[in-house]
C-alpha cells in the first residue's frame, strides 16, 4: 500500500459533495475514500463561501481553491529574468568571467542585511544548467572555470581514468599470459586508499602467485611498482625459494 500523501482529485470531490448532501458524516465520508476526516473537514470549508459552514459546499470551489494555493507554494525564484539581481549576476559571469563563489561573496558583502538581494553560488549552478538549450546557455557554460555540459559530470583521460596505456590493458593479454603455463609473467596493480591518500602497490607473479608489496602514497608507489618489476626481472634468489606461495 502506498502510504505517500495524495491531494484530492476532482472525482473524490464529487463523492464528497454526493455523500455531504446525504447526510454522511465526516469519518463516513473519509472511510469510504480511504482519507481522513480531517481531510473530509478541510475540503468541506475551503468548498463553501467565504467559509461559511451555513453555505453549501461546492466542489468547483473547492477545486478552484486548491489550486489557487497550489501556486502558491514553493519557493520564489530569485534570478528572474529581468530582474536587478539576475543582471547583475549574469553580467558579471559572462562580461568579467567571475566565478559564482566569487559573485555569491561580493554580494555578501554589498548588501549584509538585504536577503533580497544576496543568492548562494549553488543557486547560480542550478540557473545556469536549467537553462533551455540555446546561445545564453552555451555562453554562461563557457564563462565557467570547467566548461562541463552538465553539473556533476568528472573529467576523464582518454583511457577512462586508467594510468595504463591502452597497449597494456588486460583484454590484450596473450593467450600463453592467460593460460598460466610459463613463469616469468608479472602483472602489477595499484590500489588507491579513501580520497587518494594512501595506496598499495601490487607486482604478482601469475604462475607462482608469488607478491611484491609496496606500501606509501600513490605517486611513491608507481615508482615503487617500477623498481619491484625491475627486481622481479632477476634471477629468483635463495629468499625467494624460502619462501613458497600458499
Amino acid at each position: 500500500m502506498d502510504k505517500r500523501y495524495k491531494h484530492l482529485n476532482g472525482e473524490e470531490r464529487g463523492v464528497i459533495l454526493a455523500e455531504h448532501r446525504r447526510g454522511a458524516s465526516l469519518g463516513a465520508i473519509g472511510l469510504l475514500l480511504g482519507r481522513s476526516a480531517s481531510t473530509i473537514g478541510r475540503e468541506l470549508r475551503r468548498g463553501r463561501p467565504e467559509g461559511d459552514p451555513a453555505q453549501p459546499y461546492c466542489a468547483q470551489l473547492g477545486g478552484e481553491r486548491y489550486r489557487a494555493g497550489r501556486k502558491r507554494c514553493g519557493r520564489r525564484l530569485k534570478l528572474v529574468k529581468g530582474g536587478w539581481l539576475h543582471d547583475f549576476v549574469r553580467g558579471k559571469l559572462i562580461h568579467k568571467r567571475w566565478s559564482p563563489e566569487q559573485i555569491a561573496c561580493r554580494l555578501k558583502s554589498m548588501h549584509p542585511d538585504d536577503p533580497s538581494r544576496l543568492i548562494s553560488h549553488e543557486t547560480i549552478y542550478a540557473a545556469i544548467y536549467a537553462q533551455p538549450k540555446g546561445g545564453l546557455k552555451a555562453e554562461m557554460i563557457a564563462a565557467l572555470r570547467q566548461h562541463k555540459p552538465a553539473r556533476g559530470l568528472r573529467r576523464t583521460t582518454l583511457a577512462g581514468g586508467s594510468i595504463a596505456p591502452e597497449s597494456l590493458r588486460i583484454i590484450h593479454r596473450p593467450k600463453e599470459i592467460e593460460v598460466r603455463l610459463v613463469p616469468g609473467h608479472w602483472e602489477g596493480d595499484l590500489i588507491k586508499g579513501a580520497f587518494n591518500r594512501s595506496a598499495v602497490g601490487t607486482v604478482v607473479e601469475r604462475k607462482t602467485r608469488f607478491v611484491i608489496l609496496s606500501s606509501s602514497s600513490v605517486k611513491q608507489s608507481i615508482r615503487g611498482i617500477d623498481c619491484s618489476a625491475e627486481r622481479a626481472a632477476a634471477p629468483p634468489t635463495r629468499r625467494w625459494k624460502a619462501s613458497p606461495a600458499r
